[in-house]
């Protein structure tokens, strides 16, 4: 129920959002979530060079890639 009434908040919040806000919040919320996938990541793989580093966050990311448009 509690998250109801949250979400029930977050669209009412939104809604009063210009669109060009809610594209900037949109971004910011791709970049920080990119940004915690790679830090997780690093921590998992903390001695891996950083060549190979940046092959796997690739690797990853192209798994997660939307391929419906």
């Amino acid at each position: 129920m509690k998250d109801d009434l949250n979400h029930a908040i977050y669209i009412r919040l939104m809604r009063r959002l210009t669109p060009e806000q809610r594209l900037a919040i949109a971004f910011d919320l791709s970049e920080f979530s990119k940004r915690l996938f790679i830090e997780g990541l690093r921590k998992l793989c903390p001695d891996l060079p950083q060549a190979r580093f940046r092959q796997l966050v690739m690797r990853r990311l192209e798994r997660c890639h939307n391929r419906d448009y």
